[in-house]
C-alpha cells in the first residue's frame, strides 16, 4: 500500500503530457462529401390566409457523418418575396450562421410563413407561394423547397358597419369576435365562406340574414357552391373535422329581431346558434333555421363572462329564446343536438338529428328542453313551447329525448317522429291528440352513419327503412334539405326525402 501513492503521482503526470483525444463527433470535417440529409424535401403548407401567419413546421437537419460538420449559412432564398422565417436554435431570422451539428447528430430547422397579399384569382382560389431553404456546407448547396397556397381574404374586426354585406367572391375571415350592432343588418350571400378564429364568435345585437336571396330551382349537391359555409380558421386537413374550433353565433335580448339562416353549413364550434336570453327579456330574439346543417360540435363547460355560467355545447342552444326549424341536419354534436334552457319556442318540421359521435364518448340526449331559469334574475318556471314535426331524433344513446318541466308549465306537439327513448315510450305512444303518429325506437337505418363512413355521412333513409313515408304534410314543406320535391301525400320523415333507387 505504500507504493500506491507514489504510483498515482506518476500516472497523472504522465497524463498531463500526453496528447489529447477529441472524441470524433466534436472533430469537425471539411470534406465536400458530408452532405447534408433532410427529414423531407418539401416543408408543404396547406392552404393559408394571406397576412396570417402560418403554423409552425418542423424540418430536422441529419449529419449521418461521424465527424461534426459546420453549416456556413442556412437563409431562405427571397425573403422579401415569399416571407418565410426559420428559427434554428433559439434564434430567429431569414438567415442562420455558422451552424454546428455533431456528428451522427442532428439540429432542428423551424420554418414559418405570413404571405402578403397575392396575385387576384378567380372566384378567390388560392395562389401558389414557393421558396428555397438553402444550405451552405463544406463547399455544398444544398436546398429543401418551401410551399405555401396562399388565400386572399376579407378580415373583419370588431363593430361592424350598420348594413353591411358579404360576399362570396373572397373568404371572410374573423381574427375576433364581430358584433352586429342594434338597429343594423348583416347579410352574407350565397356561396360566402366564413372562417372564424379560435374562442371568437359572430355576436348580433341587430339583425343577422344568411343566404336570403337564394332560391334553387334544381336538386343540390352537399358540396353546392351556393351554400354559406362557417368554421375555424385553421384550413390543415388535420382539422376538418375537429369540433370547438371558434364559439358560435350568439343572438342577444332586447335589440336582435327576425334572424334568418337558410342553406347554410355550420361546423366545428363549440355552439351553432346561442339565443342568450337569460332574463327573459321580451319580445324573445327569434331566428327562423331552414336547409342548415350542424356538425361537428362541442363546448363542454362553455361560460359567459358577462354572468359567469356555465353550459354545455349545442347546435342550437336557447337560453330563453325562439327557434323555427325546418330541413335542418345536426349530426356529432359532443354533448347536445338543440338544448332550450329556462323556457322558450322550438318548433321543428322535418329535421334529423342524427347524433353519432364516433370522436368522443356522449352520455347527454341529443334533444333536451327545461323550464328552469339558469340565473337568480330568471323568473321561472317559464312556458316551454315545443312542436316537433316529422322528424327523426336519434343516435348513439338509448334515450335521446329529455323533457325537464316544473309545475307542468310546457306545451308539448309531438306528430309524426322517429324517437329513440326508453323513458318516454310509454307517454309518447299515445294515438290522439298534440301526441300521435310516433315511431318509437324504430331503426331508421340511415344509408351512411359517421360512426361508420367518417365524414362521408348520409343521413338519407336506407331503401329498405321500415320509417319511409310515414310523415305527413305540415307547414307547406314540399322541398327537403338538398331540395329535392317531397311526396306531397306521406313524405319520409327527416331531413331528406329518399331518393330515388
Amino acid at each position: 500500500m505504500r507504493f500506491l501513492l507514489p504510483c498515482l503521482l506518476v500516472l497523472s503526470c504522465l497524463l498531463t503530457v500526453l496528447p489529447g483525444c477529441e472524441p470524433k463527433e466534436d472533430v469537425f470535417t471539411t470534406d465536400p462529401g458530408a452532405k447534408l440529409e433532410f427529414s423531407t424535401d418539401t416543408v408543404l403548407f396547406d392552404t393559408v390566409f394571406a397576412q396570417v401567419a402560418t403554423v409552425t413546421k418542423r424540418l430536422w437537419v441529419y449529419n449521418r457523418n461521424s465527424r461534426a460538420v459546420k453549416v456556413e449559412q442556412i437563409r431562405v432564398l427571397n425573403p422579401a418575396v415569399s416571407e418565410y422565417s426559420i428559427i434554428v436554435n433559439g434564434d430567429a431570422g431569414p438567415i442562420a450562421n455558422n451552424v454546428e451539428i455533431r456528428g451522427k447528430d442532428s439540429v432542428l430547422v423551424l420554418v414559418r410563413a405570413k404571405l402578403g397579399p397575392g396575385t387576384a384569382q378567380p372566384e378567390g382560389k388560392p395562389f401558389l407561394n414557393a421558396d428555397q431553404l438553402q444550405f451552405k456546407t463544406n463547399g455544398n448547396d444544398q436546398q429543401v423547397q418551401l410551399v405555401a397556397y396562399g388565400q386572399n381574404a376579407y378580415f373583419h374586426r370588431g363593430v361592424l358597419s350598420c348594413a353591411e354585406v358579404w360576399r362570396a367572391d373572397k373568404p371572410h375571415v374573423l381574427p375576433g369576435s364581430v358584433l352586429v350592432p342594434v338597429g343594423c343588418v348583416l347579410t352574407i350571400e350565397a356561396g360566402a365562406r366564413v372562417y372564424v378564429h379560435a374562442g371568437a364568435a359572430i355576436i348580433v345585437k341587430g339583425t343577422l340574414r344568411v343566404n336570403p336571396d337564394f332560391a334553387p330551382t334544381t336538386a343540390l349537391k352537399p358540396d353546392d357552391r351556393n351554400i354559406v359555409r362557417f368554421a375555424g380558421d385553421r384550413l390543415e386537413s388535420f382539422y376538418n373535422d375537429v369540433p370547438g374550433q371558434w364559439a358560435g353565433i350568439q343572438f342577444d335580448p332586447g335589440s336582435s329581431r327576425n334572424s334568418v339562416v337558410r342553406y347554410a353549413e355550420i361546423k366545428n364550434s363549440s355552439f351553432g346558434l346561442l339565443v342568450y336570453n337569460p332574463e327573459n327579456q321580451q319580445p324573445r330574439p327569434r331566428v327562423t333555421v331552414e336547409n342548415t346543417v350542424f356538425r361537428n360540435i362541442s363546448g363542454a363547460g362553455l361560460t359567459f363572462a358577462s354572468g359567469g355560467q356555465s353550459f354545455d355545447g349545442a347546435g342550437i342552444l336557447g337560453i330563453a329564446g325562439e327557434f323555427n326549424l325546418t330541413n335542418c341536419l345536426f349530426t356529432n354534436c359532443g354533448e347536445y343536438a338543440i338544448l332550450g334552457l329556462a323556457g322558450g319556442t322550438y318548433n321543428l318540421n322535418f329535421c334529423t338529428i342524427a347524433n353519432f359521435t364516433p370522436q368522443f364518448r356522449r352520455e347527454t340526449e341529443s334533444v333536451a328542453f327545461t323550464n328552469e331559469g339558469v340565473t337568480q334574475a330568471t323568473p321561472g318556471p317559464l312556458l316551454t313551447r315545443i312542436s316537433i314535426r316529422n322528424s327523426i331524433v336519434w343516435g348513439s344513446v338509448a334515450d335521446e329525448l329529455l323533457f325537464k318541466n316544473s309545475n307542468a308549465y310546457a306545451d308539448f306537439t309531438l306528430e309524426n317522429n322517429v324517437l329513440r327513448t326508453q323513458v318516454y315510450k310509454t307517454a309518447l305512444a299515445g294515438s290522439t291528440g298534440a301526441i300521435r303518429g310516433n315511431l318509437l325506437n324504430v331503426d331508421p337505418k340511415f344509408k351512411r352513419p359517421a360512426g361508420q363512413f367518417a365524414d362521408k355521412f348520409d343521413y338519407s333513409l336506407d331503401t329498405l327503412s321500415a320509417v319511409r313515408n310515414t310523415a305527413k304534410p305540415f307547414g307547406g314543406v314540399t322541398n327537403d334539405l338538398l331540395n329535392r320535391p317531397r311526396d306531397p301525400a306521406t313524405p319520409d320523415p327527416g331531413a331528406y326525402e329518399r331518393k330515388n333507387p
